[in-house]
């Protein structure tokens, strides 16, 4: 490294410190007190911590005081509680009591303790030969408390089968004890996990805890094939019992021509899953012949019912506060189109006081798919999470955030009437996100990409100052705030936009929403039309750069670039139409839609031309790859994080090869896809990669690698780098042996934008 590199590097390393250190909400929840007017909210935050390489974990309470014409009020404890080893936190209903889950590592006992106000209650290990850890992602993750708080129903991982013993003679037919230093474990059968950021985690299954005497026993009558998450408690029979668990599950038999293959899941709504009924473990009949898995006598089998059986898409159980609905979403379109993700359906059943599992239940349809959204209006439900309380204090308007355009929106819905309401402001360009709601109050955050997050309390005005169904949406100053102050005051001088890019020469074979204007958020510094500029480009394709807050873009602003993110056609956001327009044309269209983008901007003197690097990761990579090899002039630097850069490699190595069909080939994809495919399947998948046009490619690129990922193995980022280098293009490659896809341990984080920001500054001032 050269004298002018390192002082780069020193001095962007510092810069990026401050935005590091700006902490994150995670979840938060709001519990009622017996003083009218006031209520007590809990934060989970994280902050990266780079010593330690993850992320330090913490709890913040705040006492929330609301009148009726004044602002809220929220006091504040004085510092944040670490939360040291911990997996995850889930509150009782009514907040009287806290379950703390540390999962082991290495092997060690998974602990779940139950903490009341002032004291811990209670501390349950459970050995390794009942279950492995919990499941604590956005996905799998099912930690349901029952109404009267006595048992918690949670997703864990199924015991590994046991694994072949040998000693010096051979096979030992008794196995042995982990303890026995005159023998070894064999490796077994190999068993298929669910993909990314799930190695070695194929069997998420459920189980109950008694928390007055510590057992735990796993739910029967499950089939083997099916996977289990999302598990919430059925509200209590009209006979007074409240034995009823409805989960997610998800068969494994989802592989090409309906082979038994689990798909990488992660990021793809386009798994098929139902949801179940089962009886809890610890209400049913005693029967003297089968063992729970904690060793005690354990309850007759059930058998789970398949509550959506004509529905191929079914997740996110929630019943209402008075148990008499159940309300679901549903990603049909994609399990049906094959699109990784698309545009959500919001679905009810009325719930019988007594329902038998005999009894067939009907599914009715709340909130469609939106096909083409009328300018304006709302364009279809984009969901990824859902809050476990989503509803207000009439039982049946619930709380959604889902992706509006560019922007994310906090929703209301009547599930009887299917009326839906954009209840955070119209005129706001930021992104809001709902954390958690009492009454008729919502808990919110804000944030834009130059205005770090925003803790909100929204209500509901009173009609006769602000018309019915109102909004009132209260700035809350909190310590968090007050952490990103020197990121604000290095942010200042930017501004927010969000720009409409009109189709370029729209085909007469795209439909009405295909046709229809795209978005980029625009991102200006001072004297933005003399600085360089940064293209940015999201992954999927099916996702959405939303205008919210991320460490990483406002990283590079300070830096003085200018941000230009673009949400090209198949974005999640702008109807079905939209985003079906996509699949068979990458490579093309989205190229085509970034390069019109660019060129609004510069027809509109927002930028200089000769001043664009550009950056993506997964299928933003392969565009960004894409880019500096259709459009060689036009880019000065590059960067790719994961990139996509070969499909015909990719479908041989990656955990979901059906979605190198699916954006190759469309809506052939369903019937051309194979695990072998043919000579002409590769010649497709190699036209439509980023490697068919190399021999074009002049910009210096950083190639940013995760050796543990899973969905764009590292080979493919690596033989696109070697080519390069064999073409005589400056490359530059740095792999993170221990990362994913997300390439977010932090550590690894803080190293590829630090490299990100010096690369472009580097090669956009040689211009």
């Amino acid at each position: 490294m050269d004298a002018m590199s390192s002082e780069e590097y020193a001095s962007q390393s510092k810069l990026l410190q401050e935005f590091t250190n700006v902490p994150s909400i995670g979840s938060a929840w709001l519990f009622k007190t017996n003083n009218e007017g006031r209520s007590t909210a809990m934060f989970s935050i994280s902050q990266p911590d780079l010593l330690a390489n993850n992320k330090r974990k913490c709890i913040l309470h705040s006492h929330i005081v609301t009148r009726a014409t004044m602002p809220v009020e929220c006091h504040w404890s004085p510092f944040p509680t670490e939360m040291t080893g911990v997996s995850v936190v889930v509150p009782s209903p009514s907040g009287s009591k806290l379950l703390v889950v540390r999962n082991g590592e290495k092997g060690s006992r998974t602990t779940l303790q139950i903490v009341k106000q002032s004291h811990a209650e209670k501390e349950i290990h459970v050995d390794q030969s009942i279950h492995g850890p919990l499941y604590s992602d956005e996905w799998f993750q099912g930690i349901s408390w029952n109404r009267e708080e006595t048992f918690i129903a949670y997703i864990a991982e199924q015991t590994p089968q046991p694994k072949p013993a040998f000693d010096d003679i051979g096979y030992r037919r008794g196995g042995s004890s982990e303890e026995d230093c005159n023998s070894w474990r064999g490796q077994g059968d190999w068993e298929e996990d669910w993909g990314e950021t799930y190695s070695r985690k194929g069997r998420p299954s459920l189980f109950v805890l008694d928390i007055a005497s510590g057992e735990v026993r796993a739910a029967r009558g499950i089939t083997k094939s099916i996977s289990v998450g999302q598990v919430v408690w059925a509200p209590p029979s009209s006979r007074g019992h409240q034995n009823l668990l409805v989960f997610v599950g998800w068969l494994e038999r989802n592989g090409f021509q309906s082979t038994a293959r689990k798909l990488g899941i992660k990021y793809c709504s386009n798994r098929p899953c139902s949801l179940y009924a089962i009886h809890s473990p610890f209400e049913e009949e005693p029967n003297a012949e089968d063992t729970s898995v904690s060793g005690s006598k354990s309850s007759s089998a059930s058998v789970a019912t398949n509550l959506t059986p004509i529905i191929s898409s079914a997740f996110f159980p929630r019943f209402s506060k008075d148990g008499k609905l159940l309300v679901f979403l549903s990603s049909k379109r994609a399990v049906d189109s094959g699109a990784h993700n698309a545009t959500d359906s919001l679905h009810r059943i009325n719930w019988p006081s007594d329902w038998k599992a005999d009894q067939q239940l009907s599914a009715i349809d709340v909130v469609p798919v939106v096909m083409c959204p009328q300018d304006g209006c709302f364009p279809g439900l984009y969901c990824s999470s859902m809050l476990s309380d989503p509803w207000l204090s009439d039982h049946r308007t619930m709380v959604l955030t889902s992706a509006w355009r560019s922007t994310e929106v906090i929703l209301s819905i009547d599930v009887l009437s299917g009326e839906v309401t954009r209840i955070t402001p119209e005129d706001s360009d930021h992104s809001w996100s709902a954390l958690a709601i009492s009454g008729n109050n919502v808990l919110s955050v804000s944030s834009s990409p130059i205005d770090p997050p925003q803790i909100r309390y929204g209500r509901r005005a009173s009609t006769e100052d602000h018309g019915t169904h109102a909004w009132v949406w209260d700035e809350v100053t909190s310590p968090l705030t007050a952490a990103s102050n020197k990121v604000k005051a290095l942010l200042s001088g930017h501004k927010l936009s969000i720009l409409r890019i009109p189709v370029p020469n729209p085909s007469v074979e795209l439909s009405d929403g295909g046709q229809l204007p795209f978005e980029a958020i625009f991102v200006s510094c001072e004297d933005g039309s003399q600085k360089p500029t940064v293209l940015i480009l999201h992954g999927g394709p099916h996702s959405a750069s939303v205008s919210s807050y991320s460490k990483s873009s406002a990283f590079l602003a300070s830096l003085g670039f200018n941000l230009l993110v673009v949400n090209y056609r198949g974005t999640l956001g702008y109807g079905e139409e939209a985003l079906q327009s996509l699949p068979g044309k990458v490579g093309s269209q989205d190229v085509k839609d970034c390069l019109a983008a660019l060129d609004h901007t510069i027809k509109e003197g927002l930028v200089d031309a000769s001043k664009v690097a550009v950056v993506g990761i997964s299928h933003g990579g392969f565009l960004t790859t894409h880019l500096i090899g259709q459009a060689p002039e036009r880019f000065a630097a590059a960067a790719a994080r994961n990139p996509v850069c070969n499909l015909s490699l990719m479908i041989g190595t990656t955990d979901i090869p059906d979605w190198c069909y699916a954006v190759a080939c469309g809506a052939e994809a369903r019937r051309l896809a194979s695990e072998s495919p043919p000579l002409d399947h590769l010649r497709i998948l190699h036209q439509k990669s980023p490697i068919a046009h190399i021999s074009k490619v002049k910009a210096p690129l950083l190639m940013l690698l995760g050796g543990a990922d899973l969905r764009v193995p590292a080979s493919n980022g690596l033989q696109y780098a070697r080519a390069l280098r064999e073409r005589g293009v400056e490359i530059k490659t740095i792999m993170f042996p221990e990362d994913t896809h997300e390439i977010d341990i932090p550590r690894s984080d803080f190293e590829s934008f630090l490299n990100m920001g010096v690369w472009f500054r580097k090669h956009l001032k040689q211009i």
